[in-house]
Order: C-alpha cells, then structure tokens, then sequence
C-alpha cells in the first residue's frame, strides 16, 4: 500500500490545500524533499505543464508523485490567461500585478464570466501516467474581496456563491473548488487502487 506521495510543488498553499484532501498519505512538496531546481513550464496546454512537472520528478525521485497546473479562463477575453495565468503580467509577477492586469483588461466589459481548470497528472511508481481534470465556472469580481487563498481568489465569485475564494475557509473552498474536484478524482482512485 502507497503511504508516500510527493506533489511537484514548491506553493505552500497549495501543498496544505492537497494534504487536508489526502490525510492518510504523507503528503511532500518539492521543498520538504529538498528539491530546489526551476522546472520550466514550456508546455502550450494545462496538462502538457502538469506532465512536464510531474515526469521529471518521478525521474528524480522514482517515487510516486502528481503536479497540477491551474489557468483561470475568462470568457471575454478568449480563454486568457489560461496557461499563462502565473504569470499574466509577465515573468516576476505576483498575484497582485496579475489581478490588477487581469481587471485592467475587462474593465468596461459586460461579460465577466471565467472558469477555473486545474489538471493533474499523477504517475505511479510503475511510471504510468494518469490524468484527473476539474473545473469551477464563476465571474470575475470588479474589485478584491477576501483576505484568504491565493491567485486570483480575491476576484473570483463562483457560481451560485456570495462570497469570493478569498472569503472562504479553505475547506469550503476544498469542496467547491478546481483543484479540490480534480484532486477528489485522484483521491479516488488511490483509494480505488488500494483497496
């Protein structure tokens, strides 16, 4: 039985998001296995990211891992940023600069509706590749609101919702969000796999 599982990332936040979704797995980023390399993202789609990120840790490692990527697509402004979404304002941008360049850009634009997709590839410790994708359908909010998550979750509303990511716990957002439902999918079938 897989006790073990490393996730291709160095985003603290995004590591404890996944380890309260897998409590009975020792869940470690690439900094608790002291994996400190820069992995380019070259890929044109989100699984081609997750794929590159997750191949070239279980060549590292040898160990059972997954990575995701995440791309927030609005609408309006044809699916961007999607694959770009970490770095909408350029290289060495941070989440403020590229919500401020994302709300420059659908200022004065009625439709604001956006999804959140998140793919993750997991390879087992046979090598085999496995992909599990999630989505969140929501709008993108006119200003900031919330103080929690990170990204774009002080701009995102899902459907259905009153409060922005950002106002959320984070296991509220868990049972809502993108990388919450790909994650459930995975979930699933480490469970399904060890029983």
């Amino acid at each position: 039985m897989m006790n073990e599982l490393i996730f291709a990332t160095h985003n603290a936040n995004k590591a404890k998001e996944v380890k309260v979704l897998l409590p009975h797995l020792k869940v470690q980023s690439l900094s608790e296995i002291g994996f400190y390399d820069e992995i380019p993202e070259t890929g044109e789609t989100l699984q081609d990211n997750a794929l590159i990120k997750a191949r070239t840790i279980f060549k590292t490692t040898g160990k059972p891992c997954f990575a995701d990527d995440t791309g927030l697509e609005v609408e309006a402004l044809n699916g961007a940023p999607g694959v770009y979404s970490a770095r909408y304002a350029g290289e060495g941008a941070n989440s403020e600069n590229n919500m401020d360049k994302l709300l420059t850009e659908l200022d004065g634009k009625e439709n604001r509706k956006a999804q959140f997709r998140t793919v993750i590839a997991y390879i087992d410790n046979t090598g085999k590749e496995h992909l599990f994708e999630g989505s969140v359908q929501g709008e993108i909010l006119k200003a900031r609101q919330g103080g929690e998550g990170f990204g774009y979750d002080p701009i995102f509303l899902p459907e259905g919702e009153t409060e922005s990511f950002a106002e959320m716990s984070a296991v509220r957002k868990n049972t809502m969000s993108h990388r919450g439902r790909a994650m459930r999918k995975l979930t699933q079938y480490l469970t399904g796999v060890e029983k």
